[in-house]
């Protein structure tokens, strides 16, 4: 069993509201909130780095967990885009926090938006093992030179956010523990909804025909709305009969915030009460891998989250990949 012992956030002082993104995106005043469901979201100024905003949300993590950096044998990046290809941002992350040289393993997991759930499955058998005693997650986006202008649902849509956890073996007598958690991707019909063609090998950035388009974020919302809202329902079902969890024994749940439309959907298709969601997608904007628990966080700084509840936690990332766990927080 494995306890969230301390959650932080990093936020970016920048607001960008939707009246003023519509001006420069030449949009119709109110469409971006009626569209994507956000007011207003973050941005990292030039200069910033994703190690350092995941540093920031790593240090408010620390103190509310009793630890420091020193205590830290495990850190994990768990975001859609590095801040280089190597090393691992988690490493980078490691140097920024001033760890104790060869103290921690540092590796990155990628699942784009669902990178923090991905990370919490695979990680918890290794602390509840006793091979880490104390792992640092954290999962750190910006945005500015990824977003298409084009494509003003998707660049309209994202913010700017880091968030970290803290992931201990759950002390004696205590009930926080990862029940179960589960993650299907559908490629054949997903992989290309949801994209960046440039980077990698296939579309090499010294590679003549890499155009500047290719290293734009790509999404094609009505199509990955339509997926979802066939699949997701009946997985999420599946999910909790697994679980032999009922609706009514959940106290929070916490989505990927990827559309106030898509939530409402999937909230009423499944019997789930909307007020036990916690959604910060209007302040926030969809934040990649930060979404998830940069909500946790939230959710617990209001007073929605408290030690003992059960939490499902639910969303989407490309692939299209679907994903859910359930724990006690």
């Amino acid at each position: 069993m494995i306890q969230i012992a301390g959650l932080g956030k990093y936020l970016p002082e920048t607001i960008v509201t939707s009246v003023e993104l519509e001006q420069a995106l030449g949009l119709r005043e109110g469409w971006i909130e009626r569209a994507t469901g956000v007011r207003e979201r973050r941005r990292a100024p030039s200069g910033e780095s994703t190690a350092r905003m995941a540093a920031a949300a790593a240090r408010q993590a620390l103190e509310r967990a009793g630890k420091t950096i020193a205590d830290i044998d495990l850190i994990v990046g768990a975001s859609s885009g590095p801040e280089q290809l190597i090393p691992c941002t988690a490493a980078l992350v490691q140097r920024e926090l001033g760890a104790p040289e060869g103290k921690s393993a540092c590796f990155d997991i990628s699942a784009t938006c669902l990178s923090f759930p991905v990370a919490l499955q695979l990680i918890a058998p290794l602390l509840a093992s006793g091979v880490y005693k104390n792992a640092l997650l954290f999962s750190s986006e910006m945005t500015a030179h990824s977003l298409n202008p084009s494509e003003p649902e998707s660049a309209a849509l994202i913010g700017d956010a880091a968030a970290a956890a803290i992931l201990i073996a759950t002390p004696s007598g205590e009930t926080s523990c990862l029940h179960h958690s589960t993650f299907s991707t559908f490629a054949t019909s997903g992989a290309e909804l949801t994209r960046f063609q440039g980077g990698g090998s296939r579309r090499h950035p010294s590679d003549p025909e890499t155009t500047r388009e290719m290293n734009f974020f790509e999404m094609h919302g009505p199509q990955i709305f339509r997926l979802a809202s066939q699949y997701m329902p009946p997985f999420l079902t599946d999910f909790l009969a697994e679980t032999g969890v009922g609706v009514e024994r959940l106290d929070l749940v916490v989505p990927h915030q990827a559309s106030g439309r898509g939530i409402a959907f999937v909230a009423n298709r499944c019997g789930l009460p909307l007020e036990k969601f916690f959604i910060n997608l209007p302040e926030r904007g969809n934040c990649i891998a930060a979404s998830i628990p940069l909500a946790l966080c939230e959710a617990w700084e209001a007073g929605r989250l408290e030690r003992g509840q059960r939490v499902l936690i639910a969303g989407t990332g490309a692939g299209l990949t679907l994903g859910a766990v359930l724990l006690t927080f």
